[in-house]
């Protein structure tokens, strides 16, 4: 790596020939922003998929595009992560003296994210020069036509403005930011899962093992279905109660009537236990939020219009969200946000988490914590999340956020165009990997399978094995059959708060949230603004009709609970090498 302010003759050399691959200027390499590339690749930026000369030609190629903007300020806006805060702090630093450019990388809470976002939309002002918003927006996007798709801004005015080693083809999350008309809505800037997490020290102890094998029949191991989560929340919160002199709980979640709680269910509660239908990335007709569509149209979510948002198998994962939140978790993750049962798993007293994002993964490594050895490596481990009994080969099994760039037609142009540049740099070859390393939220195949991760992966608890897997196509975001997701999400956290806290039983919850899904649904059908893709809501019929049909809606199982099934942590790792291999 370079290691001063100066390139070496040789290597100005070799830069300048891979500079011609490229159309850049050599001779813009002697000025100030040359120097500020190469301080940044020397000193920051020492951890890439590129070499250092081939890094050095991609920013140089950012300082060339940038000319007709220097001097210019853009605003952006992202929710508050530790990838968007690095580059809220870092990275637009890096930007600005690379380019000129000045970036002001607005960290805000997600719901405020879409609030601005939904704004900008309605009032054709701009507020921000371009968002990163999750991609569960995608059918809002794909609708509305308030965005500039990425496809249409590379082939269209961004054209001169597209780093040419920006390789889309590496993105992992390019299905989910793709439409139905096959158009890139968004570019993925950050990912992460939502998986099981589990005690695996806790997991490998003898007396554990062989009392659970005791009281179950089966190995105490990762757990393949909701039946063993069950058996082993029971075990570790009734029947082992502590540990090492501190009490334990064998599950972990939240339940405060709060925005978050929404997110707890759309992300994707019931694509877990089954009760969509199978496609990927989304279940089609009927997807995660049991909304049916036909051709493009969302025609309902309750079994009566033939969705699955009140059917019997919604009612069963809400049922056992419940249940084993008053069971099996700390009592005070009953009053918890998304936010507050976040850490609690890092301070040692629980034993699994069925719903945990591997966005906390940064923060569940840090030496000291109860979960970490005193080598530095997690006692934890991460693996895929365990089947619901309804669940089919070829469905969803979990959600996956992916967080990306967006750009509004309502934003001027160059204010745009520039905004653009910084969104390519933010995921560009150059910093990816070290962006990756930091957040740990990866975007491309080539930072995931480098050298790099490798080196990092015993320190991860699975998280690289996971996403270098097959298994990890089957967490997926909100996809397209959701019309407008602000409108719809807002409603989710409220009618599920009502099962949480006992006020309605399950089934009276999901049939009031199914029933305000479609009207709002008739809503956007009446108003007629989302065109030949907008809702076209079914006639009601008996629920019988469509629970008698195949696929989602599933008619109610006679056995919702079958024998419970486990599988060594090992036995998942060498599974997932040999679906790589083949």
């Amino acid at each position: 790596m370079i290691k001063n302010n100066k390139l070496p003759q040789a290597l100005l050399l070799r830069v300048a020939i891979a500079a011609a691959t490229l159309g850049v200027s050599v001779q813009t390499y002697a000025d100030q922003y040359l120097d500020a590339a190469n301080k940044w690749a020397a000193e920051e930026f020492d951890t890439s998929t590129l070499t250092p000369e081939q890094q050095i030609t991609e920013m140089q190629w950012f300082t060339e595009a940038a000319k007709p903007f220097r001097g210019m300020t853009i605003n952006v806006a992202s929710e508050t992560i530790a990838t968007h805060e690095y580059e809220a702090k870092v990275l637009a630093k890096a930007f600005e003296e690379i380019t000129g450019i000045k970036v002001n990388h607005d960290l805000i809470q997600e719901g405020d994210v879409v609030e601005k976002l939904q704004t900008q939309m309605q009032s054709d002002r701009n507020i921000y020069d371009a968002y990163i918003n999750d991609s569960d927006l995608i059918g809002t996007h794909f609708r509305y036509g308030k965005v500039v798709p990425i496809s249409d801004m590379i082939e269209g005015d961004g054209k001169d403005f597209t780093l040419p080693t920006l390789d889309l083809p590496d993105f992992i999350g390019l299905d989910f930011t793709t439409g139905p008309d096959g158009k890139l809505y968004q570019l993925p800037d950050q990912q992460f899962a939502n998986l099981y997490w589990f005690r695996a020290d806790w997991f490998a102890r003898d007396d554990l093992k062989a009392k659970f094998k005791d009281i179950y029949g089966y190995e105490l191991g990762v757990p393949k279905n909701w039946s063993a989560y069950e058996d082993i929340a029971e075990f570790f919160s009734e029947k082992v109660k502590q540990i090492d002199g501190e009490t334990v709980y064998g599950h972990m979640d939240y339940g405060k009537k709060d925005p978050s709680l929404g997110w707890r269910f759309t992300d994707a509660w019931f694509s877990m236990a089954g009760a969509g239908d199978k496609g990927l990335p989304n279940g089609l007709p009927v997807d995660e939020w049991g909304i049916r569509v036909e051709g493009c149209s969302p025609v309902g979510s309750s079994v009566e219009r033939g969705g699955a948002t009140n059917g019997p198998a919604a009612v069963y994962a809400t049922t056992k969200y419940v249940e084993w939140l008053r069971k099996y978790a700390p009592p005070e993750a009953q009053g918890m946000t998304f936010s507050e049962a976040g850490p609690v798993p890092a301070q040692g007293g629980v034993a699994q988490q069925i719903f945990w994002y591997t966005a906390f993964t940064s923060s569940m490594t840090e030496k000291g914590l109860p979960v970490v050895n005193e080598d530095g490596t997690p006692k934890w481990r991460m693996a895929p999340s365990p089947k619901g009994p309804y669940w089919e080969e070829g469905m969803k099994l979990g959600y996956q956020d992916t967080g990306s760039w967006t750009f509004l037609k309502s934003t001027p142009e160059k204010q745009r165009l520039a905004a653009w540049l910084y969104a390519q740099f933010t995921v560009s070859k150059t910093v990816s990997l070290k962006k990756t390393l930091v957040g740990l939220t990866p975007i491309r195949e080539s930072d995931i399978n480098s050298d790099a991760m490798t080196a990092a992966a015993p320190m991860l608890g699975g998280l690289v094995e996971f996403y270098r897997s097959p298994a990890r196509t089957q967490w997926t975001p909100t996809g397209t059959n959701v019309p407008d997701y602000p409108k719809l999400a807002q409603l989710w956290w409220q009618y599920i708060a009502e099962a949480a806290s006992g006020e309605k039983s399950p089934q009276e919850s999901l049939d009031g949230l199914a029933a305000a899904q479609d009207k709002v649904l008739q809503r956007l059908e009446r108003a007629g603004v989302q065109g030949e893709c907008g809702p076209k809501l079914n006639e009601p019929r008996e629920a019988s009709y469509w629970l008698e049909q195949p696929g989602a809606p599933k008619a109610k199982l006679a056995n919702e609970k079958p024998q419970g099934e486990t599988v060594p942590y090992d036995e998942l790792l060498k599974s997932w090498e040999a679906g790589r291999k083949g």
